[in-house]
């Protein structure tokens, strides 16, 4: 579902955005120096498929890797993906341990 939708960063209202049949999934962020705080996680009830927002957090991990930014996830629901995914662990900032 995630992969024929297009993720969107939509710097100007700080936040990742990807548009499912007229539903808007979003992550909010803050970015302060080489880091980007994930602060919120919204997905509409109408988006059902139960592993939405797991390739949704996939994609925005991926996206901040290009851009080598370090990870502050201060969502219960970020933390929770993070603390699942070695990978992205790599991703915190030295010391912040999750």
């Amino acid at each position: 579902m995630v992969e024929a939708a297009e993720l969107n960063d939509n710097d100007f209202l700080r936040q990742f955005e990807i548009k499912i049949d007229d539903h808007l999934a979003i992550i909010e962020y803050s970015l302060q120096e080489r880091k980007i705080f994930l602060t919120k996680l919204i997905v509409p009830e109408e988006i059902e498929d139960e592993n939405f927002k797991k390739d949704f957090l996939t994609a925005v991990f991926e996206q901040i890797a290009e851009r080598n930014l370090s990870v502050m996830p201060t969502c219960p629901e970020i933390a929770k993906f993070v603390r699942g995914n070695r990978k992205y662990k790599r991703m915190l900032p030295v010391g912040v341990r999750i």
